[in-house]
């Protein structure tokens, strides 16, 4: 029972940490990334899809991003969610396919995507705070109900514990990485 509750907290903490690694590749850093529109969503036909689903990218070169759309139809759709994206970039539409020009950055607003940065690796950290609380809360029942000893909550407890910290010390080491690519000029 013990076991099953702290197989189920790393767990949760791992997609909490992926979840980090795709909302930290969201954010752009200068540099042509298919990463950047992974979240755009696109009115097509009515129901929102990912951007993914309806056209390739590719990079060819480091401030230029083509999108080629599988269906020619949806191409002011998707021109019009790249337009409303966070990301600040503005799309041309040449008939076929859309080209993006990532603009240089600025110092202020590099300072604004790190605090963008800083703000996405609190939230992952909280997740995994969260996610500890509860299953201490599973292991405090599990020892109160008399399914285990104390002991061997208390043992459970500090894997826990070494857990959170091992997950919450890569979000920083993600974050860390990140910032320092953000301010590379």
């Amino acid at each position: 029972m013990i076991e099953e509750t702290l197989l189920e907290a790393e767990e949760k903490m791992d997609k909490a940490v992926e979840v980090a690694k795709e909302d930290f590749s969201s954010v752009r850093t200068g540099r042509a990334n298919p990463g950047l529109y992974s979240k755009v969503m696109v009115e097509y036909y009515g129901s929102p899809t990912p951007l993914q689903q309806l056209a390739s990218f590719s990079v060819p070169d480091a401030r230029t991003l083509l999108i080629s759309p599988y269906d020619k139809t949806a191409l002011n759709d998707i021109e019009r969610a790249l337009s409303n994206s966070e990301v600040g970039a503005n799309p041309s539409n040449d008939g076929n396919v859309i080209r993006v020009v990532i603009p240089e950055l600025t110092e202020e607003r590099r300072r604004d995507y790190v605090k963008i940065v800083r703000g996405k690796g609190e939230d992952a950290k909280v997740s995994i705070r969260n996610i500890r609380r509860k299953a201490k809360e599973t292991l405090d029942k599990i020892v109160k109900d008399g399914d285990a000893g104390e002991d061997e909550g208390a043992r459970a407890e500090k894997e826990l514990d070494a857990s959170t910290k091992s997950h919450t010390d890569v979000i920083d080491e993600l974050l860390k990485r990140k910032e320092t690519e953000l301010l590379e000029v």
